[in-house]
C-alpha cells in the first residue's frame, strides 16, 4: 500500500494547459499553468510556496497530453497516479457533482486521489516511450494510406497525380517507420528478448508484437494476464439481475481500443492457420459457439499466452495447448 501523503493534487490535462487543484487541510487552492516544461517548473514552484515539497497527484489517462507532465512531475519526486477516466466520472456522479468545468474536474481528481489512494504510475523506460510513439505513428500512417486509396478509386483525373504522389510518399514513410520500430526492438536488450519470446507464438506477427510491447511490456505495469485482458477491453461483461434478466456475456470493450484492434487479425490467423488455434476453434464450434465468440475468445487467449510466455521467459510450448 502506498504511504499516505497529506496533500493531494488533481490535474485536469488539456493540450495547452493544466488546471490544478491542491487539496491541503480540507481546502482547495487552484492554479493553471501551461502544458509545457516551463509550466511544469511554475507548478513545482507554486507547490513549494504552498509548503508542499511532495504530494500525491492524480491525472486522467486521456490522449497523450498527460505523458510529459507525468514524467516531469515524477522526476522531481512527486507521487503520480494516472487513472481511468471512467472511475473519476463515476466518483463525481456518486458525489452528486453536476457541474463540469476544468476547475471542477481538477477538484474531483484531487478528492478521488484522497479517497482512493490509487497506485503510483511508474515512468516507462525511454525505449518503451520511443516504441510506443513509433507504433502509434505507424497506425496513423496506415489509416491515412487507406483513406487516400479510397479517394483514388473515385477521384477525378485532375487530382490523381497528387494522390499517387502522396501514396508513394506514404509507402516510403511506412517503410522508414517500420525500420525504426525494428531498430528500437533490436537495440534494447529487454525488448529484443521479449520480441523473440513473442515471436515463438504461432499467429503473432511483427506488427502485433510491436504493438504488444509498446503497451504491455512496461515493468511492473501488470501483475497477471487478467489485468492485461481488462486493459484491452477483452474481459467478459455479465448482465444479470434477479430471475428474469439473463443477458449474454459479452466483451466489455472498456479498454484500449488500439491494442484490441491489433489483436483481431492475429486471432483470425491463429484460429484458421495454426494447429493449436484450429484445435481451440474446433472445441468452441463443437460447443455451439458462434464465430464472434471464438474470435473474441482467441483474442483473450492470445493475451494470456503472451503474458505467460513473457513472465516465464520460456518460448511458446505447443504441448500445453493440445487439448
Amino acid at each position: 500500500m502506498n504511504e499516505i501523503i497529506p496533500t493531494c493534487l488533481g490535474i485536469d490535462v488539456a493540450k495547452a494547459k493544466l488546471d490544478c487543484a491542491l487539496l491541503n487541510g480540507g481546502k482547495y487552492r487552484h492554479k493553471t499553468v501551461a502544458n509545457t516544461p516551463e509550466g511544469y517548473a511554475v507548478l513545482v514552484q507554486w507547490l513549494a510556496k504552498q509548503g508542499v515539497d511532495q504530494t500525491h497527484l492524480c491525472m486522467e489517462a486521456t490522449g497523450i497530453y498527460w505523458e510529459n507532465a507525468a514524467q516531469a512531475l515524477a522526476e522531481v519526486g512527486h507521487l503520480v497516479s494516472v487513472v481511468n477516466p471512467a472511475l473519476v466520472k463515476a466518483h463525481a456522479q456518486s458525489n452528486g457533482i453536476r457541474t463540469k468545468t476544468d476547475a471542477v474536474d481538477a477538484r474531483v481528481l484531487a478528492d478521488f486521489c484522497r479517497q482512493k489512494q490509487p497506485p503510483a504510475w511508474l515512468p516507462p523506460p525511454a525505449s518503451h516511450r520511443t516504441l510506443r510513439a513509433l507504433v502509434m505513428r505507424h497506425q496513423a500512417l496506415v489509416e491515412i494510406q487507406t483513406q487516400e486509396k479510397n479517394r483514388l478509386e473515385s477521384s477525378r483525373e485532375e487530382v490523381r497525380d497528387s494522390l499517387d504522389a502522396h501514396l508513394v510518399w506514404l509507402a516510403e514513410e511506412l517503410k522508414r517507420v517500420e525500420q525504426a520500430i525494428a531498430k528500437t526492438l533490436a537495440d534494447d536488450p529487454d525488448l529484443r528478448t521479449q520480441r523473440d519470446l513473442l515471436d515463438s507464438i504461432p499467429g503473432l506477427g511483427e506488427r502485433s508484437i510491436a504493438t504488444w510491447l509498446a503497451f504491455c511490456a512496461e515493468p511492473a505495469r501488470f501483475t497477471n494476464a487478467r489485468q492485461v485482458a481488462a486493459f484491452a477491453g477483452l474481459n467478459p461483461k455479465h448482465h444479470e439481475s434477479g430471475s428474469s434478466v439473463r443477458g449474454k456475456p459479452r466483451l466489455s470493450r472498456i479498454g484500449h481500443a488500439f491494442l484490441r484492434r491489433a489483436l483481431y487479425m492475429p486471432a483470425l490467423v491463429t484460429l484458421y492457420k495454426t494447429d493449436w488455434g484450429k484445435r481451440f476453434r474446433e472445441r468452441l464450434v463443437a460447443n455451439g459457439k458462434p464465430v464472434k465468440v471464438f474470435i473474441g475468445a482467441m483474442m483473450r487467449k492470445l493475451v494470456h499466452v503472451a503474458f505467460g510466455v513473457l513472465k516465464s521467459g520460456k518460448p511458446f510450448d505447443p504441448a500445453l495447448h493440445r487439448t
